[in-house]
């Protein structure tokens, strides 16, 4: 389907879920989403080649903490998302261009707040890691000027959430493009050619999330239906925002526990030692890639999952869930073996440090087994959020990550980081499967007297 042609009432209603639509949304989705760890790739190579391991565990750690933020509002993409395949499958074009304008006023103000707070959350962040005073040096030049994109960097969120909620993945994918194609050009340029290091690679970003947020708002409220304009009133209607909120909430700590997930491997892996931490750095550049795979195929069910709920039609839910699982695994498993076979070549071009690439090499197997151990929950959390299931994800995340806190307390004392990258893997299977026990009830309760395909 041209998502320029989407017309007054078309995607209402029953509709077939094929392969064709499925890969019609992840696969662009998935090449926008591959151009954000190649972000990670370019930086930690450019980090690499300064020439110090200090360098490049301090811009780890300041990303991780940026993450933590971030990731922190990824219910402004999730939860915009929703209810738009929501709006879109009951036909409310009025809804939709709604539920996108209050998630991007929530946007700004929460990303004014961080830049706003950001030397307070910096000094906390440190406190959290515990870096060397070299290492916090660099994470603090980094940080400070990173924070400067959060306002732009939360808007986007919105801008996707709302392209990606109507199935139009190749605009998500013309976004993230702009985005992550400046940030990646600007790193190299700033943070080598013109010799700014840690600070270049910093703006690259800030100068990539402005330059997005501006191409994003001018290719999507131009294609707004003049005649669907909300008013003022409907935009801030109390139970529209009540729900939004409760919606938002339920996923925010969700992806709040989930972000503080990697940070506590993080904060681990740092009282290991500088070598260890640059190593993990390096292989979760891998996990990322394998991560942003998965999450081409958990937009697909987003999307489809949102608008067969929209058009109260569970046989397009039901195949939706298979399909979008089917092609997760398959994926998954591919990658994996990918990995396998070619990530000792990754690691050599993500760092020219000998001690380092021989570290990441030790841990690599784990790392590949991610996208394995990630399918399910990648796709599960797609189902969910199209679904807008919330308080059933936060649940089953807080019941995977106690998990994982046992898994860490077991296996880090006896295995070292073998045990931290097994506990990482325990946690991502946790996440599915506790998802996928719960869908079957939920589901018989919102198609109640519905049969399944």
């Amino acid at each position: 389907m041209n998502a320029s042609a989407v017309g007054e009432n078309e995607g209402a209603g029953p509709f077939e879920v094929t392969h064709r639509l499925v890969l019609s949304i992840a696969i662009p989705m998935t090449l926008g989403f591959l151009t954000t760890p190649l972000i990670g790739l370019t930086d930690t190579a450019v980090a690499g080649r300064l020439g110090s391991a200090n360098a490049l565990a301090g811009m780890a750690v300041g990303a991780v903490l940026f993450d933590l933020l971030l990731g922190s509002f990824n219910f402004l993409r999730a939860s915009t998302t929703g209810l738009v395949a929501q709006a879109f499958g009951r036909g409310d074009r009025r809804e939709e261009q709604a539920v996108y304008w209050r998630s991007l006023i929530i946007a700004l103000c929460c990303g004014l707040a961080i830049t706003l707070l950001s030397p307070f959350l910096l000094s906390a962040g440190l406190f959290l890691m515990a870096p060397s005073p070299d290492v916090a040096a660099v994470t603090s030049t980094y940080f400070l000027i990173r924070a400067l994109a959060a306002p732009m960097a939360l808007g986007n969120y919105a801008l996707l959430g709302f392209v990606l909620g109507r199935g139009q993945g190749m605009t998500g994918l013309m976004l993230q493009a702009i985005i992550n194609g400046v940030n990646i050009v600007l790193s190299i340029v700033l943070g080598l050619w013109w010799g700014w290091g840690i600070a270049g690679i910093a703006w690259g970003a800030v100068v990539g999330e402005t330059t997005g947020m501006l191409a994003g708002l001018v290719l999507v409220v131009s294609r707004f239906d003049r005649r669907q304009r909300p008013a003022r009133a409907e935009i801030f209607e109390r139970e529209r925002l009540k729900a939004l909120f409760s919606l938002n909430r339920d996923i925010m700590i969700r992806t709040f526990v989930l972000i503080g997930a990697f940070a506590i491997m993080t904060r681990i892996g740092s009282s290991m030692g500088p070598l260890v931490l640059a190593a993990n750095a390096v292989l979760m550049n891998i996990f990322l890639v394998a991560g942003y795979y998965l999450d081409g195929l958990a937009n697909a069910a987003e999307q489809l999952v949102g608008r067969a709920f929209g058009a109260n039609f569970r046989p397009a839910f039901d195949r939706a869930v298979k399909l979008t699982l089917f092609w997760s695994f398959g994926l998954g498993i591919v990658t994996t073996l990918l990995f396998l076979v070619f990530g000792t070549d990754i690691i050599g071009l993500l760092t020219t440090t000998e001690s380092v690439r021989a570290e990441a090499a030790k841990y690599l197997p784990w790392a590949a087994l991610t996208a394995v151990t990630g399918a399910l929950a990648f796709q599960m959390d797609g189902v969910f959020i199209g679904a807008t299931w919330s308080g059933a994800m936060r649940n089953m995340m807080l019941a995977a990550f106690a998990g994982y806190l046992l898994a860490l307390a077991l296996f880090v004392p006896l295995l070292g980081n073998h045990g931290l990258w097994l506990a990482l893997n325990l946690f991502l299977a946790f996440r599915g499967l506790f998802l996928a026990l719960r869908l079957p009830a939920l589901a018989a309760r919102q198609f109640a007297g519905q049969s399944r395909v």
